[in-house]
């Protein structure tokens, strides 16, 4: 493993976002190098050069409201050990049924093609069922594809407002039309939106404390808003609550969700239940947004803003907002309205072809982690912190965006790993000392801590996840 491709990898985001370059000398990246996962892809340095950037971020701001500066070191099998932090969940010492359904997974189609079905949630997996008209067992939806093409499936599947791929090349992936649309776009964006005054970073929670008592933490008083679900996006809004930010998690009682990621992605979060499908319900979101700083959501583009929260509307709401957006297909292109998750955008853009070819086996294969949905919540983090440091110095609204197609066309250029998939597992002994524990309404937790050492503010989860709708939808009393 060459050590310094991680840190180019930080030195690229860090550039793209205007950060000052002499900061890098402050973030330590695979300080003895250590290898990767088993893949042919470049995860180890993804994993520790997002994770990096975002912690230097916080350092960053810390030292803004403090003057103290501080280094921030990341090993890279403990940031991959992060990368998976929902495999290594417990609660009571067991494990967390992900409850993924049986027919979830890749099936071989007409012509030697294949297709991948994502059926996690059930009113996906009956959509499915009610479109090949079979019955629900693998058996017979293995028999139903058998005749389809793979991209005549994908096609009525997205029609149909289901989830799935076909499994394409990198090479068919980079002749398609919405490959072709973002090949323009950078890695993320930050954009200013709106006008607004300068804002000073974070607000004290403690009702005793003075205008001029320090934070405890970089992001202590910045209030975040999370309406997100799964992986990619709760990642995002849990990395910002493990630098001290109040994060509030808003669902509803009708929204489908897997148990395990609602524990894991829910360390150091508040969860409120908001239904807005109705008047009263929207009118709650707005009133938390008026007294929020970021606002990160994960709905397909256009979802939101069909409701009145798009990113100009909730400026317009909330002067000085940070607004956060993550898709799996980006804004532009013909597949941008597309549902989608972290393991069919990897069948969509060549990555579950190519570890198939390169692990030799006869049929598709997958990152060895949900690579796209960590790195991708990671760089969503570090936009929002970049944008609240651009708010405090110059003001205005920010709109930042990212998507999983484009993490994964980055991964696709940081080269290939020869012999990749002989590299050693990561194993229980190795990932033993990253755990901690902490006590829950589901019980007695244990999961990974934050990968990143800072030497003045150590990142934590303040709170124990809490099951969905456990609060109320308010913020905590400054």
């Amino acid at each position: 493993m060459d050590p310094s491709l991680a840190q180019h990898a930080a030195q690229l985001i860090w550039q793209l976002a205007q950060q000052p370059v002499g900061a890098l000398d402050q973030l330590i990246l695979d300080p003895t190098p250590t290898p990767s996962l088993p893949s042919l892809f470049h995860v180890g340095p993804l994993a520790s050069a997002t994770i990096g950037v975002q912690a230097l971020a916080a350092a960053q701001i810390w030292q803004a409201r403090t003057g103290r500066s501080q280094t921030v070191t990341v090993e890279q099998r403990q940031a991959l050990a992060m990368f998976r932090s929902e495999r290594y969940l417990r609660v009571n010492g067991e494990t967390v049924d992900q409850d993924l359904s049986p027919l979830f997974g890749y099936y071989p189609v007409a012509n030697g093609q294949w297709v991948q079905l994502h059926t996690i949630f059930a009113h996906h997996r009956d959509g499915v069922l009610r479109l090949l008209g079979c019955e629900p067992n693998r058996e017979a939806v293995a028999a139903a594809l058998a005749g389809w093409s793979a991209q005549q499936l994908e096609t009525r599947l997205a029609e149909a407002g289901l989830a799935g791929s076909a499994i394409r090349s990198e090479s068919q992936w980079q002749r398609h039309a919405h490959a072709g649309a973002l090949a323009g776009l950078p890695l993320f964006e930050i954009e200013r939106i709106g006008d607004a005054p300068p804002e000073a970073i974070g607000r004290e929670l403690s009702p005793s404390a003075s205008p001029t008592a320090p934070p405890s933490a970089p992001l202590s008083g910045v209030r975040v808003l999370d309406l997100s679900r799964v992986i990619a996006a709760p990642v995002a809004a849990r990395t910002l609550a493990q630098h001290g930010a109040d994060v509030l998690a808003i669902g509803a009682e009708h929204l489908a969700n897997v148990l395990p990621f609602v524990i894991d992605t829910g360390r150091g979060k508040r969860s409120a239940f908001i239904d807005l499908r109705d008047t009263a319900g929207q009118q709650s979101l707005l009133s938390l947004v008026r007294d929020s700083d970021v606002f990160i959501q994960a709905y397909r583009p256009g979802s939101l803003a069909n409701k009145g929260f798009s990113p100009q509307a909730l400026a317009r709401v909330r002067p000085g907002l940070v607004y956060v957006t993550l898709s799996a297909f980006g804004h532009v292109g013909p597949w941008a309205w597309r549902r989608g998750f972290d393991s069919l955008v990897q069948s969509a853009t060549g990555i579950a072809h190519a570890e198939g070819e390169a692990a030799g086996l006869n049929g598709p294969g997958k990152l060895p982690c949900q690579a796209l949905d960590h790195a991708t919540g990671y760089l969503a983090a570090f936009g929002a912190m970049v944008a609240l440091q651009r708010r405090a110095q110059e003001g205005g609204s920010w709109l930042v965006r990212v998507s999983l197609a484009q993490t994964a066309r980055w991964l696709q250029g940081l080269g290939r790993v020869v012999d990749g998939h002989e590299l050693p597992d990561l194993t229980d002994d190795e990932v033993a000392p990253w755990l901690q524990t902490q006590d829950s309404a589901f019980g007695r937790v244990t999961a990974i801590a934050p990968a990143e050492q800072m030497s003045e503010t150590p990142p934590a989860f303040n709170l124990p996840p809490a099951p969905a709708g456990t609060h109320a939808a308010a913020w905590l009393v400054a």
